[in-house]
């Protein structure tokens, strides 16, 4: 392959792109959905990015997430409550929110190492939201614990993971049933 042909290799597509931003939409449109349980709101953020990895692959996946959060960085409202700015990644729980780019990240490694059979894909996804887990437990606590808080790591997993994960696998096995049957209508498109 010459040089020309490799840079060929690396560009968008029109169909990307699109694809690439309407899931950076449907991402801020599943941040919006907000469902309180108890003292939490579950949201559909990370509905949204299984459903963007599955269907897009990993790097698309990761270039629509990268549009989300660049969008709600310059303060568009596309983050829960309808919050954006840069003080919401900043803030506490701004951790989880950046962590999608780790689901995307892995999921793109992972898929290319191993390939993309649907054991594989389940686990990456389950992989990269453990380290979203992480990721983002770790910023909260950092956030949480500046001046005279304090918040242990555990604590913070009690709080911000813990009552999640069910939710958050429900997400899984929901975009992986939506999305299979919709990835051959768009490799035709």
């Amino acid at each position: 392959m010459n040089d020309q042909a490799a840079l060929n290799t690396n560009k968008f597509s029109t169909k990307e792109l699109v694809l690439i931003a309407m899931f950076a939409a449907i991402t801020a449109v599943c941040a919006w959905i907000s469902i309180p349980i108890g003292a939490i709101a579950v949201t559909f953020q990370i509905f949204a990015v299984f459903c963007a990895v599955n269907l897009l692959g990993g790097r698309n996946g990761l270039f629509s997430i990268l549009v989300y959060l660049l969008l709600g960085a310059v303060g568009l409202p596309v983050f829960s409550g309808f919050k954006g700015g840069i003080g919401v990644l900043a803030g506490p729980t701004g951790g989880y929110i950046i962590g999608f780019i780790f689901i995307a990240l892995i999921y793109w490694a992972g898929t290319r190492l191993l390939g993309d059979k649907l054991p594989w894909r389940i686990a990456l996804m389950l992989t990269g939201l453990a380290v979203c887990y992480a990721f983002g437990t770790v910023w909260f606590v950092f956030g949480y614990s500046k001046g005279e808080n304090h918040m242990s790591f555990l604590n913070a997993m009690k709080i911000c993971v813990f009552p999640f994960i069910p939710f958050d696998l429900g997400k899984l096995v929901l975009s992986l049933l939506i999305t299979e049957p919709v990835k051959s209508a768009i490799k035709k498109m």
